[in-house]
């Protein structure tokens, strides 16, 4: 699929369930921008608010070319861009111009940072009172940890994920290789922030909403990363935890996945590895199929009838079969998955400056508040102009804020 990346058009002419709602956005990498990303993918008018020279940081990291990381492009789409100095008196006054028309202010900066600049919650609230103020932080807004800087691998530590990466032919625990928290802290963030516009509309004041990064990490792992500590005593049976079942199968030439969960799929898989005589005894009908013994036996049997098989002979034995099934998709070969390329999830389009860029169409899609993507990802401060111009700042007061250094050159 492929989408239009010439003009960025006013805000006013956005759609979506979220249309009319103004969003500023002052956190940086992951965990606030994706945040905000998912709201102005639902319409929101989301103002990324940058700082002097480099802007969010993310734009310097990974997959850089013409002024745009990749970083920063996958989780900053759907955005408008200003660079504003908050520390010259200027640039806050400028900023509270733009609070006054804002619904929501996000920030993900470290205890303490918000107040040294003039934008703790209650300074905002003097200016804007039903502003729904959202922030993310690190470990807590105090306790043992507080003051410490906190990244994504730090989270996995800290709530179980790498301790549940163990395999047991390899037995040594291991990172999730993406930003599993940072992201589980956006969805929650996005979530908080919409039912808190939600509580507004119905009557409720403009609140506050904080996402603790280690809170968020260990909430997103625990339905199912923590099944054995749900229930607690000494009397609690643990015949299987279904992490267990997240495990790699080997063929005759690679790898494969599947989950086989109920008795047709659990037969399926013998008779997909030409075990009949196994799938129509009596030690595989019924109750008799969870016995310990049973269980053991076919395990064994289909992985000695997988090893034996070509990976593409045994993908398409388990899906005749109707068992859940996936081969080892590349990164490379997930861009061109059939279902995904049917569903136009990858969308690849071409920008005037950084050029060619893919993008993931929001997961979540509306039958009646539609709203089609239309705005790549900002190059720096690249809607200074347009803001200013909505704030009534003509050509020669956006010249002054330049000569001043409030705003970016």
């Amino acid at each position: 699929m492929s989408e239009e990346s010439g003009g960025r058009g006013a805000a006013g002419a956005r759609q979506g369930p979220l249309a009319g709602v103004r969003i500023l956005d002052l956190s940086a990498v992951v965990s606030g921008p994706m945040a905000t990303m998912v709201l102005a993918d639902q319409g929101a008018d989301v103002i990324k608010v940058e700082p002097p020279r480099h802007g969010d940081e993310a734009r310097q990291l990974a997959n850089y070319r013409n002024g745009m990381a990749g970083l920063y492009l996958t989780s900053n789409h759907e955005k408008r861009s200003i660079g504003i100095n908050l520390k010259k008196p200027e640039g806050k006054a400028l900023f509270d111009e733009l609070l006054k028309t804002s619904d929501v202010i996000v920030s993900n900066w470290r205890p303490g940072t918000a107040e040294r600049l003039g934008l703790g919650e209650a300074d905002v609230r003097e200016i804007n009172p039903e502003i729904v103020y959202a922030a993310v932080v690190g470990y807590g807004d105090d306790g043992p940890y507080a003051d410490r800087r906190g990244y994504d691998p730090i989270f996995q530590a800290l709530t179980g994920y790498v301790s549940a990466q163990l395999n047991p032919e390899i037995p040594i625990p291991d990172l999730v290789r993406h930003a599993v928290i940072d992201k589980a802290t956006a969805y929650t963030l996005a979530q908080g922030i919409t039912a808190a516009l939600l509580a507004r509309e119905r009557g409720a004041p403009g609140q506050s909403v904080r996402v603790t990064m280690l809170d968020a990490g260990i909430a997103f792992f625990w339905p199912d990363g923590m099944l054995r500590h749900c229930m607690v005593g000494d009397d609690v049976a643990n015949p299987m935890v279904p992490g267990e079942r997240y495990t790699l199968t080997p063929t005759k030439d690679g790898q494969i996945v599947f989950w086989a969960s109920t008795a047709d799929q659990m037969q399926g898989t013998l008779r997909a590895v030409g075990r009949e005589d196994l799938a129509n005894s009596r030690r595989h009908q019924g109750k008799a199929l969870i016995e310990p013994a049973n269980m053991e036996e076919r395990v064994t049997a289909v992985a000695e009838g997988l090893a034996r098989m070509e990976t593409r002979d045994a993908y398409a034995a388990l899906v005749e079969e109707q068992v859940p099934v996936a081969p080892i998709l590349s990164q490379t070969e997930v861009l061109e998955d059939p279902q995904i390329v049917h569903n136009g999830t990858i969308v690849e389009a071409t920008h005037p400056i950084y050029g060619r860029y893919r993008r993931v169409r929001p997961a979540a899609r509306f039958s009646e508040t539609k709203f089609e993507m239309t705005k790549p990802a900002p190059m720096y401060s690249e809607d200074a102009d347009a803001i200013l111009e909505e704030l009534g700042h003509d050509a020669e007061a956006r010249k002054t804020l330049r000569a001043q250094g409030v705003i970016p050159d």
